[in-house]
């Protein structure tokens, strides 16, 4: 950290070097904004541990944090590795929705015009990556890895962003790959290998006060093997205020052996019960599923469960070849939508 504040404060280009080796560290905060610097580039060619001992991050404490930042590079090819399988246990957001939350491994906060690539993220205690506030944001060739029944261990979260690309990554976790929440707009994500894990997911949306909308989202050429679901769209009941999700296409998606590989669900529910007095207020239009092609665990490979308050609107699917690896047919399931069909239909389309 005292090397990042000499970097910060420095003039012109600057460049923090963590050099090949093995090293321990509890939480590390790198902040700007660094006034005088052109640009600054972290050089992560080491492999890191997070320490185990959660007292050492006080509430709020994520792992490694790049915050305020402007014209930031993470690369190197080194690795992160959260250790969280000691943390994993006391991870109870599974079962209680006001639990405490443990750290994310690499958190970006409220940068501009950063590119991450290069990296690996292994074992996180919560989500490996996540982006919260930034603009203009490129991360590609990164390799994230935990284990299928790792809790809520997700590849790349994003929330609040625009200008948003991921690309050429590798990603396999115990929950989604990665998820798009509340307050983003321009977002492209291509090329990602997903698998294990909960698929490419927008959402979860609508459970909080003063959520923001979603809108204009991009995800092709993308490959999926393996997952709980496919790419879904997923929103709460009892929304507190209305919000919207538009003009999001899934594109040129490759589905091998996953379950429910297209899913929109706006009565998301992760607990044994959840609220139900009101259905979701988050309206979802111009939704578009194009060539998504081949294998599902579940019977029902489409499934599009609209909300009963604001149904969706200008749902639209075109080439899909999804076959169930069972021996009956594969099904659609819809409900509160009229979703508009062209090209090759498989399952057929709902009646």
């Amino acid at each position: 950290m005292d090397t990042w504040t000499a970097a910060c404060s420095s003039s012109g280009v600057a460049t923090v070097l963590i050099p090949k080796g093995t090293y321990l560290t509890g939480p590390v905060k790198f902040h700007g904004p660094c006034t005088n610097v052109r640009s600054i580039t972290v050089q992560m060619q080491g492999y890191v541990k997070a320490s185990t001992d959660l007292n050492r991050y006080v509430l709020g404490d994520d792992w490694f944090e790049f915050a305020w930042v402007d014209r930031l590079t993470l690369t190197g090819g080194g690795t992160f590795d959260g250790q969280g399988a000691a943390s994993w246990p006391f991870n109870k957001c599974p079962q209680n929705k006001n639990c405490k939350v443990l750290p994310t491994s690499v958190k970006f906060v409220t940068t501009t015009n950063t590119v991450v690539k290069g990296i690996t993220s292994v074992n996180s205690k919560f989500f490996h990556i996540a982006l919260v506030g930034c603009e203009n944001f490129w991360g590609g060739n990164i390799r994230i890895s935990a284990p299928f029944d790792s809790p809520n261990t997700d590849g790349i979260h994003i929330d609040r962003c625009t200008g948003v690309t991921l690309y050429s990554s590798v990603i396999g976790t115990g929950d989604d790959c990665i998820s798009v929440g509340h307050g983003n707009s321009q977002l492209l994500i291509s090329g990602i290998t997903c698998g294990p894990g909960h698929g490419i997911s927008v959402g979860s949306l609508g459970r909080y006060i003063d959520e923001r909308d979603v809108r204009g989202l991009i995800i092709r050429d993308c490959t999926l093997e393996g997952t709980m679901f496919g790419v879904r769209i997923k929103t709460w009941q009892n929304s507190p205020g209305i919000t919207s999700a538009s003009n999001l296409t899934f594109q040129n998606i490759v589905m091998k052996n996953v379950g429910n590989p297209i899913y929109i669900d706006q009565m998301y529910c992760p607990y044994s019960s959840c609220s139900n007095k009101s259905p979701s207020k988050v309206k979802i239009s111009d939704i578009f599923f194009k060539n998504i092609r081949g294998t599902s665990t579940t019977p029902t490979a489409v499934t599009l469960k609209c909300s009963t308050g604001i149904p969706c609107q200008n749902v639209n699917l075109q080439d899909v070849h999804l076959r169930y690896v069972g021996r009956e047919p594969s099904s659609s399931t819809c409900l509160n939508v009229r979703a508009s069909y062209t090209g090759m239909q498989i399952p057929p389309p709902c009646q």
